[in-house]
């Protein structure tokens, strides 16, 4: 699949894009996420300065980033585990 080019509006302001096909829609579907963050930070705080909105939006994905990066790290070291432990009890199993 070619690439293509579309328009995202992020924050009042269109940003001409070349992307490929199968991933417009996960960019579209992530530039609704920033415009919806955006917004309910707009709603909630007293902060009308798009730069800082944005400086916000980004520190809250960053951060889930992060996390989500952390729980899979310590989620594949107890799998990790878990199949030496299995290992170790087959080889014990086996071995007898």
């Amino acid at each position: 699949m070619g690439e293509i080019s579309i328009k995202i509006n992020i924050a009042d302001r269109v940003y001409p894009l070349k992307v490929n096909m199968e991933e417009e829609e996960i960019i579209r579907r992530a530039a609704k996420l920033i415009n919806d963050r955006i917004k309910e930070y707009q709603e909630n705080y007293a902060v009308r300065d798009k730069q800082d909105l944005l400086a916000m939006s980004v520190l809250h994905y960053a951060t889930s980033s992060l996390k989500a990066e952390k729980k899979v790290t310590v989620e594949d070291s107890e799998v990790a585990d878990k199949v030496y432990q299995l290992d170790h009890l087959l080889s014990d199993f086996f071995s007898k």
